[in-house]
């Protein structure tokens, strides 16, 4: 059985069904290795191997770019300068981390992250649109004036977050226990991340978006 599709084009009618279902499976992947990077981190201590943590981040690199995602090329092909840059940084990283056994470039690995984070917020305020206003319009398809400002200035404070942690985490890894480290990069970071999330979501709720109504009603 088929369905029409466009302008006649026959479709199998589970066709959708696939594609749902595969974009599905590569969320999960992208997701899976999204939280399997700081387990890794926090985990570093006690394996006592520069090179075997320097391979896991290298495989959860490629799980996150290339999984479930379908012909490699394809996926490469969509990649922006920005995000080449950024992924060629933290292969050699982690290809230098495998190569070498080095704690003391393990070490610097989550400084990378950050400085790859605020590579890729940031080229999105020189470009437009900012990285926030982009999973904004996945509720707005066109927002309004005031939703582009702020999220444009959330973007900013986000650049601002990862620059700070950036350093921060240098210095963990410069100056702290390998323990210490692993428990601030691997956990507290991500906990500072998750507090900005919610403060965020509560004064985008409560306070900037009854504020934007009272104008426009006015």
């Amino acid at each position: 059985m088929t369905v029409l599709r466009g302008h006649g084009a026959a479709e199998p009618a589970g066709a959708g069904e696939s594609d749902a279902a595969a974009g599905r499976a590569r969320s999960k992947w992208r997701l899976l290795a999204s939280l399997a990077y700081p387990v890794v981190i926090l985990c570093a201590w006690r394996w006592d191997s520069p090179r075997f943590v320097g391979l896991l981040l290298l495989v959860l690199l490629w799980m996150q770019r290339v999984a479930g995602t379908g012909a490699l090329a394809a996926t490469l092909r969509k990649l922006t300068p920005v995000d080449w840059a950024v992924a060629v940084m933290l292969n050699v990283a982690s290809v230098a981390i495998v190569i070498t056994n080095s704690e003391r470039l393990m070490r610097l690995y989550p400084s990378l992250v950050n400085i790859g984070l605020l590579v890729a917020f940031g080229a999105t305020l020189v470009k437009g649109p900012s990285m926030v206003e982009k999973f904004a319009r996945l509720t707005y398809a066109d927002p309004p004036a005031h939703i582009v400002r702020y999220t444009h200035r959330v973007t900013q404070l986000w650049c601002i977050f990862f620059a700070l942690n950036s350093a921060f985490s240098a210095w963990t890894a410069l100056a702290w226990p390998t323990r210490a480290w692993s428990l601030y990069n691997g956990m507290l970071s991500y906990l500072i991340i998750g507090a900005l999330l919610a403060g965020e979501f509560v004064w985008r709720k409560w306070i900037m978006l009854p504020r934007a109504a009272r104008r426009e009603a006015v």
